[in-house]
This record gives structure tokens, sequence and C-alpha cells, in this order.
């Protein structure tokens, strides 16, 4: 990537002063040329970088120019380093090998980088990557997609138009154009199969402000009033924390807490088996007992 390049380039110069351009192409193997437009970039960046001709020429950093407050706090590196690792957690091989071996110079740097870990991946590690790789290729190169998703009303070939891969609510996504409904949607990447790649090109358009918020549809303004046993505190207390419920005089908890929408509460309480018991609203407390009735049937 360009940008490991530029920070690869400039982290040369501190170390070794001044180096020809012909060094830092067979280092960074890129031709001459490529070095000469990074050189220009690093300057754009304010960054004033002086090229000498003559046999003790070469390219350096202006003397005098403070470069460690300017490009990366100790910090920032830290956070460059914990991202990079958290981002490889997701591929099958290290985008960033050198950068992170160049930031890991730094002992301060490493020693926080090294007690924290991000994992980005699932179950389905493999497929995740290649699917991630395949959908940044696309959006790269502006190519439309197709793929067969599953969803709660089936499953279908979907054409879309991707824009952004999102990491949000513990799970992967696509946000794309689907061009069926004329209209951007959220993939989720694990009901996401048979990915492929098409030579049809797009023109990207402005996303507006309101699908940016990829949450703003979920409102919890559906209440549920349910009292759940003791024994799954941990739970109640992992999801929405320790002031979510009320301890009742004999151990039990109570709660009332917004859910996005009837169908989302189901699978919730489903979750508890009879470690809870759903007080209000009614429709509610008879689909979990049609529910229940059905499985009794089957185990019957």
């Amino acid at each position: 990537m360009k940008i490991d390049r530029l920070i690869g380039i400039i982290t040369v110069l501190q170390q070794k002063g001044k180096v020809t351009a012909p060094y830092l192409a067979e280092k960074f193997e890129v031709s001459r040329r490529t070095i000469l437009r990074d050189v220009e970039d690093i300057c754009r960046a304010g960054i004033p970088i002086v090229t000498t001709q003559g046999e003790n020429g070469g390219i350096s950093i202006m003397e005098g120019f403070n470069l460690d407050t300017t490009v990366f706090t100790v910090d920032e590196m830290q956070a460059l380093l914990i991202g990079m690792k958290t981002l490889d957690s997701i591929s099958h091989t290290s985008r960033h090998t050198p950068l992170k071996e160049k930031l890991a110079r730094q002992k301060s740097v490493i020693s926080l980088a090294d007690s924290m870990l991000i994992d980005l991946s699932s179950f389905y590690k493999d497929s995740l990557s290649d699917k991630i790789e395949l959908l940044r290729k696309a959006i790269s190169t502006g190519k439309t997609v197709r793929f067969h998703y599953y969803y709660s009303k089936g499953e279908k070939d979907k054409s879309v138009n991707p824009y952004l891969i999102v990491f949000k609510w513990s799970a992967w996504y696509l946000f794309g154009w689907c061009n069926e409904k004329q209209d951007f949607r959220m993939y989720k990447l694990n009901r996401l199969w048979e990915l492929t790649l098409t030579e049809n090109s797009f023109v990207t358009q402005e996303i507006p402000h309101e699908k940016k918020d990829f949450g703003a549809h979920l409102t919890d303004d559906y209440f549920v009033t349910a009292i759940y046993d003791s024994s799954v505190k941990y739970r109640l207390v992992e999801e929405y924390g320790p002031p979510s419920f009320t301890v009742m005089e004999d151990g039990r908890l109570y709660t009332r807490w917004g859910f996005t929408n009837f169908d989302s509460t189901i699978p919730w309480f489903l979750g508890f088996g009879d470690m809870v018991e759903v007080l209000d609203p009614p429709e509610v407390r008879e689909k979990l007992k049609a529910i229940s009735q059905n499985i009794f049937k089957k185990y019957d």
C-alpha cells in the first residue's frame, strides 16, 4: 500500500539521514519515478524533503526540521500498530508486516501494542477473509458483485454495487446499492455466499446522510416487561449493564426494556429457556407459549 511506503521512506530518512533514489527504489521494489512521486507527496504533507545532486547527493529531510512531533506521537504510533494487528485478524496474510516492523523498533510503541489484542475474525474466518478481499477489490475498481443471500424471508440472488465494508453490531456487513430495490442496503457477510465479481462497472453516487447512520432505523420503542431467574444475571449485565434490572425480594430480576420490534423479542427470550417469564405485552406471551407447545410436541 502507498501509505506504507510513504511512512517507510520517512523512517529510512530518519535513520540514515541521506539516501539515493535508486536505493529507495530497490528497497521498496518500485521504480525510481515512483520514489520521486512519493517524495513530492511527502513534501505536500508538510515534511520538507531536500534533494541534492553530485557525488554526495541524495534525498534527505531538511536539516533542523523536527519530525518526531510532526508525524506521529508515541500514542498515535501505538494506535497505528494496534489497528494494523486488528485488520490482520481478518486476512489470510499480513498486509502490514513491513510497517509493523518499523513501528515495533520503538520499544514504547510495541509495549502497549502487545498488551492489546482485537480479533475481528469469526468462526468463518477463511470464507470471511475471501469475501472481504473480493469486496475490497470490487470497491476499488468500481465493479458490481453478485451473491446468494439468506434472510428471514427466504433466500435470493442479489446484484449490488459495493460501497463500504462495515463492522458493526459484532458482525461484518456489506453496505451497497441494491440494483433490484434501487436503494442502499446492508448485507451480513455470514449470510452472503457464492460471491462473484462481475465485469459491470458502476458510477458511485453520494450516500445520503441518513443512510450513513447505519443503525438509525433500529429504534428500541417496543417495550417488554419480564422477570429473569437470578442465575442469568451475568447475561443481563453483559448485554445491558447492572442498572438494567431491579432485584426483587425473592432474588429474581425485573426488567422493562425496549426492543426493535415484536419479531426481535422472540429469539431473545427463547434463548433463556425457562429462566425468564414475559409479563407484558400479551402477544409476546402468546407467541412464546405457542412455540413452547410446538417444542413439547416434537419431544413428546
